[in-house]
């Protein structure tokens, strides 16, 4: 008995229930993948490459890598390729050959004068510039010139095209074609180097720059002589670019004429005739209007005939295959299928597209959507939902919709307009997502190379360019994810135009998405990219954006690859930039009123500015002669330290607690009956130590209470005694205010004040306002005072003069300069 899979004997039922019960069981359904054994995730596609110096690894999950080259990683130097691998390389660049039946091949046409001059000045070493309408058979024209100069030069011919390309672009297209060096993307030295013996014969279609740019390219390659081809609406050459200009105008009628019957493989009719001449007039004989208007005929000829001759299994949807066959006098040209008009003859896309394949006009749609672009055939199956849909290639082909760029096509000069105008880009969004999701998941396939990707790169990047900035929900997501595939193939395939554009969408698009993650990755890259093209600048402000929003994110590889690309780019460059400038080089917006005191250390520089300095800067003061008032207005005294200036604070308190002690004695001696009635405040004057005479200090009055003190908003406070009504008190000495018992008499600001009998320091100190004195003493005349200058001069009352400076003893202002803060 299988102890998993148990027998029908253990259930009680025979083998014929148990077959008959299994045979109507639902089959299993079909894998959606086929069954290769346990499905492993895709391995992300790292490449290591040289590009210049540096040495690049692609790394599409962290962003890429770069460092200096170590010695033994050094490339080997270019080789030259030799006739046989450029003529390989140059099969592998043509445009595939679509699926189905060949195509027809025309001749080139009454082009003989123009194909022999261009070979003969190219033969000399002459550059020239082919300028034609688009349509006008330039393309033709290069194949058969290319294929006469075949042999003229030592590297061959090179065929590029400059479609979206820019000169850096084509530069490294041109060594590329000559030299084999595979994963070396060489500087632009070494580039110029082998450039300049290179010696070849450039045929470049569909260029888009000149001026400027096109001498830049022909000067970097001395020994090339250039085919250009271009549209009248390029820019124009430089004036001394000495290039030679050749025109190409469209065909004569007759020979209009006898294109159209190659193309429709018989003679045309009298009917036919005239109206390819209308066709010639409006089209001013341009070849590819009578390649479209035979298409036009010969779709004619299949809707006259029965079209089961020509389509077995009903291919043609505009004609079903169980349709009744055409009348027989169908041949006989009757009205049933007229001619085309002569305006769709000039504009005949809309209507070749409605007589093809339905795979043929999805295949036009998304052409469309993507600006011009014809996706590869292989992805046309996938795209259209048609495994036949490769065939619409040569379909559209055939009809003259499609001409080649490059390696790949595109649509025709004016298709895209035409359709445009026939609502084919209805659904172009949808279709560009589609394309882009399509594209997403193959070029981040292992198995497709780097070479394919970049083959491809002008459907991706227009896909993206489609999808950004997107008005429906999705689109940009879409390209963000397009953009993060198909970026590190680009950059591998050494197609790095496409790299940069692709990267620039994608960042773009991921900030209009709000995905953080994914735009830090895109700034990465061009940071990466700016520095392997020798661009620090830009390569600093891409990789600085990039770590801070890596770091805000919590990605810690992917900014730890940022900082190892930033140090690097500081390496090269000598250092970070001097986006804030050093400590101690900054420039104070105004002068400092004052410089910090000697002995103090000079603090670190700040943005702002301390609020206040610590000294006070004052004028200098001369003292003045004894017994001569100070003038009014003088100059005060130079005070400086800061310890000076505390000491000097700590005196003016000490000189307001003093004088209000004498306050106090005075109001105590006059309310005492038995007190002597002419005793005055000086008996309670202190002597230079700070002690009265009664033997108290000048903070501890006799009477025990505390002397009422005046305080002021300024670091100390000094007060002055009122003046004398009967005369001005000797100067320098220590005098009280004699005034009457009944009369409030307010202090002068006018009048000399008494100077501190205490030694100062010299600090400024604010002086308060003088405040009204009240005496109990009626007093006719002020009390001696201890003065050790002589007599005292008595100062007129007319003048105002500015109280002295206050002597450092009590000899008065002629005992020298005073330390002790002036009192105004």
């Amino acid at each position: 008995m299988d102890p998993i899979h148990r027998g029908p004997e253990e259930f009680g039922h025979d083998s014929d229930g148990f077959a008959e019960e299994a045979g109507r069981r639902r089959p299993s359904r079909d894998p959606l993948t086929p069954d290769f054994g346990q499905q492993t995730p895709h391995q992300a596609r790292v490449v290591t490459l040289v590009a210049g110096d540096l040495l690049l690894t692609v790394n599409p999950v962290d962003g890429s890598e770069v460092e200096l080259c170590p010695p033994g990683e050094q490339p080997a130097a270019p080789v030259r390729r030799t006739p046989a691998e450029r003529a390989d390389r140059a099969r592998a660049a043509a445009p595939p050959v679509p699926p189905g039946p060949p195509l027809l091949q025309l001749p080139l046409l009454r082009r003989e004068d123009e194909r022999e001059r261009l070979s003969r000045l190219l033969a000399r070493g002459r550059s020239v510039r082919l300028t034609g309408p688009a349509g006008s058979g330039r393309t033709a024209l290069l194949d058969a010139v290319a294929a006469d100069c075949a042999e003229l030069a030592p590297d061959g011919v090179v065929r590029l095209n400059g479609h979206k390309r820019t000169v850096t672009d084509l530069l490294y297209g041109l060594f590329d074609a000559v030299h084999d060096a595979p994963l070396h993307r060489p500087d632009r030295p070494l580039l110029l180097e082998k450039l300049r013996s290179t010696g070849a014969v450039v045929v470049l279609d569909d260029l888009e720059f000149g001026g400027a740019a096109l001498d830049e390219l022909r000067d970097a390659t001395p020994e090339c002589a250039y085919l250009l081809a271009a549209t009248p609406d390029v820019p124009a050459p430089g004036a001394d670019s000495h290039l030679e200009e050749v025109f190409l105008t469209g065909l004569d009628r007759a020979t209009s004429i006898d294109l159209l019957e190659r193309v429709v493989e018989r003679p045309l009719t009298e009917e036919e005739a005239n109206w390819a001449g209308d066709l010639w007039f409006e089209s001013e004989g341009l070849p590819l209007r009578f390649v479209q208007a035979g298409a036009l005929l010969r779709q004619r000829d299949q809707l006259r005939t029965d079209p089961t001759a020509y389509d077995e299994y009903g291919y043609l949807e505009n004609r079903p295959a169980d349709a009744p066959p055409a009348p027989e006098d169908a041949a006989d040209g009757d009205a049933a299928t007229p001619l085309p008009s002569l305006g769709e003859g000039a504009a005949p896309a809309a209507l070749l597209a409605s007589r093809l394949s339905g795979a043929a006009r999805d295949t036009l749609r998304f052409a469309v959507a993507l600006g011009g672009e014809v996706p590869h055939q292989a992805h046309l199956p996938a795209l259209v939902g048609d495994t036949h849909a490769d065939a619409a290639l040569g379909e559209l082909a055939g009809c003259g919709l499609l001409s080649p760029a490059g390696s790949r096509y595109r649509l025709a000069a004016g298709v895209l307009a035409q359709l445009t105008a026939a609502g084919y880009d209805d659904d172009a969004a949808d279709r560009a997502r589609t394309a882009a999701q399509h594209y997403a998941w193959w070029a981040g396939h292992p198995s497709v190379t780097p070479a394919r990707a970049a083959a491809e790169a002008d459907a991706i990047v227009a896909a993206m360019t489609q999808l950004v900035p997107g008005e429906e929900a999705g689109q940009t997501s879409a390209a963000v994810l397009l953009a993060r595939s198909a970026a590190p193939a680009f950059a591998a395939g050494l197609h790095w135009g496409a790299w940069e554009r692709a990267l620039r969408i994608g960042q773009e698009a991921g900030r209009l998405a709000g995905e953080v993650a994914e735009e830090a990755y895109f700034h990465h890259e061009l940071g990466v990219l700016a520095l392997c093209t020798g661009n620090p600048d830009r390569a600093r402000a891409e990789l600085e954006t990039s770590i801070s929003m890596r770091g805000a994110l919590a990605d810690k590889s992917g900014a730890v690859a940022g900082r190892r690309a930033l140090a690097l780019v500081e390496d090269r460059t000598g250092g970070p930039a001097a986006s804030v400038p050093p400590l101690g080089d900054e420039t104070p917006s105004g002068p400092f009123e004052a410089s910090p005191p000697p002995g103090v250390p000079a603090a670190l520089p700040v943005s702002m500015q301390r609020a206040f300095d610590d000294t006070a800067v004052v004028p200098r003061q001369e003292a003045p002669p004894a017994g001569k008032a100070p003038e009014r207005g003088g100059p005060l005294a130079l005070l400086g330290g800061a310890r000076r200036n505390l000491v000097a604070a700590g005196a003016g308190v000490l000189l307001a607690g003093v004088l209000g002690t004498v306050v106090t004695l005075g109001l105590t001696s006059s309310s005492d009956p038995q007190g002597d009635p002419g005793a005055s405040t000086e008996q309670s004057v202190t002597g230079d130590d700070g002690i009265t005479d009664d033997g108290t200090t000048a903070d501890e009055p006799a009477d025990g209470t505390t002397p009422p003190v005046r305080e002021s908003g300024s670091a100390s406070t000094s007060a002055t005694p009122g003046p004398s009504d009967s005369g001005s008190a000797p100067a320098g000495a220590v005098s009280p205010s004699a005034t009457s018992s009944a009369v409030e008499t307010p202090s002068s600001p006018d009048a000399p004040s008494s100077p501190s009998a205490t030694e100062s320091s010299g600090v400024p100190s604010g002086t308060t306002k003088p405040t009204p004195t009240k005496s109990a003493t009626a007093s006719s005349s002020p009390g001696p005072s201890e003065s050790e200058s002589g007599s005292p001069s008595p100062t007129e009352t007319e003048e105002e003069p500015t109280p002295p400076e206050s002597p450092d003893s009590a000899s008065g202002p002629s005992g020298g300069l005073s330390e002790s803060p002036s009192v105004l």
